[in-house]
């Protein structure tokens, strides 16, 4: 695994602290639903490609890039389908939801990373 610098992690932790108080505002401004649009903007992945750029160059910038690319889109995919399953379990109690609905992330994320690690 390859390190990461300061500065980019400071980066990353402002700009996706700045996504989160932004889609609350947007929630309380214009309601949930528009709060819940913006809460799926991709702050850590576009963090992340911005910050690349620090620790990287050249040939291997471009590399990192397009493998950071694609794992963003697996995960976007993740998302989608757990908001769906989300939609199901919250209802019928929003806690007990919430954490089923967490627990299913982490587990298909799992599977999905032992899967795409191994091609």
């Amino acid at each position: 695994m390859s390190s990461i610098s300061i500065s980019a992690l400071l980066i990353r932790f402002i700009l996706g602290g700045a996504a989160v108080v932004a889609s609350t505002i947007i929630a309380r401004k214009l309601g949930e639903k528009a709060g819940g649009i913006f809460a799926a903007f991709p702050a850590v992945y576009l963090a992340a490609l911005l910050t690349i750029g620090l620790d990287f160059q050249g040939n291997e910038l471009i590399a990192r890039s397009l493998i950071l690319s694609k794992g963003a889109i697996i995960g976007m995919m993740i998302n989608i389908l757990i908001a769906v399953i989300a939609g199901f379990l919250i209802p019928k109690g929003w806690k007990r939801g919430l954490v089923h609905s967490m627990v299913i992330w982490f587990v298909v994320s799992m599977v999905v990373v032992l899967i795409t690690s191994q091609s």
